[in-house]
């Protein structure tokens, strides 16, 4: 072991990344005044690739290869040395783990393999007290499919009597004794979806699912439905369990794309995965929204600090991995109404760095992670603080108006998962609260109560807000012969006060009750369209696509002629694809000129980038499209639609284009605060960020691209000057989340870009920003070191393109947040 621990420093001296050296210390990027240890470098062929891991009562940990055995660690004392880590394997017929907890003296660990008795949950003993374990049961057996979107983590239970299960979207739902989600689940879409290439083309909802346990295995409870692979989770101190959901990386840059995101698991709620171009967006209320979107990545362990000798700040922080890029973030949550919203920042980071699992010993105040995972090279590490700031724990207890909402949530959530004739009472005077959470939480313990006890104080609600929620629920639960009743309900609220989500949900009402009581009668569709038709299009683009596809549903002889302009100059692709999706199914309104406009579209969305779909989405649009055409029309169309697209760079056609100057924040610092001072352009600085490409790889306010920093967020971190000085000069300060690597290979060579995902010895490199599907593949064997690379992967001189004007209506349109109402856009 001494041996191979002289190797690993060998390795770390020369910046190799041969076989069997885990990614030296000396490349992890880590916060001021911590340190990382690398303890152990686990040897590939003897051990596997560790990618769980658990603390027992003794303060050992606990580890699990991907395909192979249990292992048992103790780690060395604080700086002692590393060479005294010392490693056992479990003589135990069990292993392949991807989550584990021990609780009560029992390892619960989750396999998501064919090893052993098969994907399940299992309980492993020690039945003589000699601190060996010798039985294992398998508690209960997942439905056989092939895939790592399966059982990941188990976390134990605040009661002490629990353990809970989290389980991806490749694995069904099992037997339960419980369900707190109320059992109406459908995939809820008003067009048909498109699939792109077509991953889990089958699986229908519920989907991505959490689960409580008892500790003998007998009694399952649902908690929560609707993710798409959410791995690890935790619970922080008020007992709320919070998991990381992974991103659909093949759907980058496209209008239904959702980053990794923190989301806290709220009972009986529906988080609206569904496969290919169904995803349902966060503006739905039958679906909650998430804590904090993150980004691109692999989402893998999760922890909060608790019992770490860290400062404070750290103590209360999740911890969250992400895989493929070798960042574990610090998240730090906030209370906010009844549930949290959040700020994270990079904790630590290399490349590579596979970041697997983690896990905080109180024993010692240290936090312990793993890297593997598929095979890669696998190493334990010890994160200490060194600093001078104090340790000692102060946790922020939720207080005052934030602690009664809290409050309130839960005392909704007794009544999920069960009939209780005080539910209705209770829960009824909150279905029109200003706090979403609490709607939800109410409309949940309502759904559970039988329809009829509550049918027709649904149907004669008249405050707007509670009808909107209670309508929901009525739709939800209710039989056909309730479709007009509904439809005239949602007819009675009127429009003239409602805000912007508020309008949203009178929208998604209509949908629900089209799809789920019954299609609209003529008199209903001539109605609906005479309600919504004038409000198309809208300012906030999701609620205007929203609108487009009921239109379109409905057969609006107005929609096409307000959607072609919309495909054709919308600023960013995403929202020109997302009109695309609706018009593709349009039949009524189409003129010779709007065809000839519509598909000379196809030819400029052939140069746009995404993910590994985009190209083939692109290609379902144009075929259904084709299939609304006569044979005539083909013919009329035909040099159209048999042009081969240019290979040039993607123009948006919101904004004609020109060299301007060579900008300089000299330029324009002394017009800065003087040209933000109201007055500016909101939709020219939209079409600005679109124009000049920031859409294709910033996402903000839930569209563009996910390569670069999410820039929704950016007016709380910069001022007008910062934000100027990082557009011009891009390779002035680059982001550590986002910064890109120099490969340099044994034969001379230089490849710089990011790791994107990862698989034995082989790294897979974006080398384009702007095309997430740019990649490269290396082998670690031929690489002579990795280094962060001190040129930023954007572009200089975007903004050369631009007048003075433009810069600043760009300025002001990121810095208001998005929002058209900001002092920024008020006129002079």
């Amino acid at each position: 072991m001494k041996v191979r621990y002289l190797l690993s420093l060998v390795f770390a001296s020369t910046a190799l990344l041969a076989d069997e050296a885990a990614t030296p210390v000396d490349q992890i990027k880590i916060k001021k005044d911590f340190k990382v240890e690398l303890l152990y470098t686990v040897p590939k062929t003897e051990q596997g690739s560790w990618v769980s891991m658990c603390l027992d009562d003794k303060g050992r940990l606990l580890a699990s290869d991907q395909y192979g055995p249990l292992y048992r660690i103790t780690p060395p004392v604080l700086n002692g040395s590393p060479s005294e880590t010392k490693i056992e394997k479990m003589d135990l017929a069990i292993g392949a783990a991807q989550g584990m907890a021990f609780v009560k003296g029992a390892i619960y660990l989750q396999v998501n393999g064919d090893e052993y008795q098969g994907r399940g949950l299992y309980k492993v003993s020690d039945t003589n007290g000699d601190d060996q374990f010798d039985k294992v049961e398998l508690l209960r057996g997942y439905t056989e499919r092939a895939g790592e979107h399966g059982p990941h983590y188990v976390v134990a239970g605040p009661d002490g009597e629990s353990v809970y299960v989290v389980v991806g979207n490749q694995t069904p739902l099992t037997e339960f004794t419980q369900n707190r989600v109320p059992a109406v689940w459908q995939e809820d879409i008003l067009l048909p979806r498109i699939y792109g290439r077509g991953f889990m083309k089958d699986a229908q909802a519920p989907r991505g699912w959490v689960a409580k346990v008892s500790l003998d295995g007998k009694q399952w409870e649902l908690i929560t439905t609707g993710f798409r692979n959410e791995y690890g989770a935790d619970f922080n101190r008020e007992g709320d369990l919070f998991t990381y959901d992974a991103d659909m990386e093949w759907d980058m840059s496209l209008p239904w794309y959702r980053p990794t995101r923190v989301c806290q698991v709220l009972s009986g709620s529906e988080f609206g995965w569904r496969n290919g171009s169904a995803k349902w967006p966060v503006r739905w209320e039958d679906s909650v929204p998430p804590v904090k979107d993150i980004g691109p990545g692999s989402p893998t362990g999760t922890k909060f600090g608790y019992g770490a000798k860290f400062p404070a700040k750290y103590q209360e922080a999740f911890f969250i991995n992400d895989w493929s890029y070798g960042k574990m973030y610090a998240v730090h949550l906030k209370p906010d109404g009844a549930g949290y919203s959040a700020d994270f920042e990079e904790f630590l980071s290399a490349q590579p760095l596979p970041l697997t699992d983690l896990v905080i010993n109180p024993q010692d105040g240290a936090m312990y992670f793993a890297i593997g995972g598929r095979k890669t090279q696998s190493g334990l590490y010890r994160v200490t603080y060194t600093g001078s700031e104090s340790t000692a724990p102060a946790p922020q207890p939720l207080e005052g108006e934030v602690k009664k909402l809290h409050d309130l949530r839960r005392s909704l959530e007794a009544y999920h998962g069960a009939a209780n004739e005080k539910a209705v009472a209770v829960a009824w005077p909150h279905l029109g609260h200003a706090d979403r959470l609490i709607r939800n939480a109410a409309r949940i313990a309502i759904e559970h109560q039988p329809v009829a006890s509550w049918k027709d104080k649904a149907l004669g609600e008249k405050e707007p807000r509670a009808a909107l929620t209670a309508l929901m629920a009525l739709i939800r639960h209710g039989a056909k012969e309730d479709q007009s009743a509904v439809i005239a309900a949602l007819d009675q609220i009127s429009l003239e006060g409602l805000d912007l989500l508020s309008q949203i949900t009178l929208l998604r009402n209509y949908t629900l009750a089209f799809l789920r009581l019954g299609e609209p009668t003529a008199e209903q569709k001539k109605s609906t369209i005479a309600r919504f038709a004038p409000l198309f299009p809208h300012k906030d683009v999701g609620f205007s696509q929203d609108l487009c596809e009921m239109l379109v549903y409905l057969g609006d002889e107005g929609v096409v002629a307000k959607t072609v302009p919309l495909v054709n100059g919308a600023p960013s692709q995403e929202e020109q694809i997302g009109y695309a999706k609706s018009l593709r199914l349009a039949k009524a309104g189409w003129t010779p000129e709007l065809r000839e406009q519509f598909f000379k579209w196809f030819q400029r969305a052939a140069t746009y980038t995404g993910g590994a779909s985009f190209g083939l989405f692109i290609e379902d649009i144009k075929r259904d499209s084709l299939a609304g055409l006569t044979d005539a029309e083909k013919l009329v169309l035909q040099a159209i639609l048999e042009a081969k697209p240019e290979a040039k760079a993607p123009t948006f056609g919101a904004k004609q284009l020109g060299y301007v100057k060579n900008w300089t924040v000299a330029d324009l610092e002394k017009v800065l605060h003087v040209g933000l001072e109201g007055g500016r352009n909101f939709e020219n600085g939209r079409n600005s960020f679109g124009a000049v490409g920031c859409f294709g790889c910033h996402r903000f306010n839930f569209e563009g691209g996910a390569v670069g920093p999410d820039l929704t967020s950016v007016s709380g971190k910069f001022g007008p000057k910062d934000l100027l000085e990082s557009i011009i000069e891009p390779s002035k300060e680059i982001s550590d989340q986002y910064g890109s690597m120099d490969f340099k290979m044994k034969d001379g060579k230089l490849i710089v870009g990011r790791i994107m995902n990862l698989k034995e010895d082989t790294l897979m490199v974006n080398i384009n920003m702007l095309d997430p599907n740019a990649i490269q593949s290396i082998k670690r064997s031929d690489i002579a070191s990795i280094e962060p690379s001190k040129v930023s992967m954007m572009p200089a001189g975007l903004v050369n393109m631009l007048q003075e004007d433009d810069i600043l209506d760009l300025l002001a349109y990121l810095l208001s947040k998005g929002d058209p109402k900001h002092p920024y856009f008020r006129t002079k």
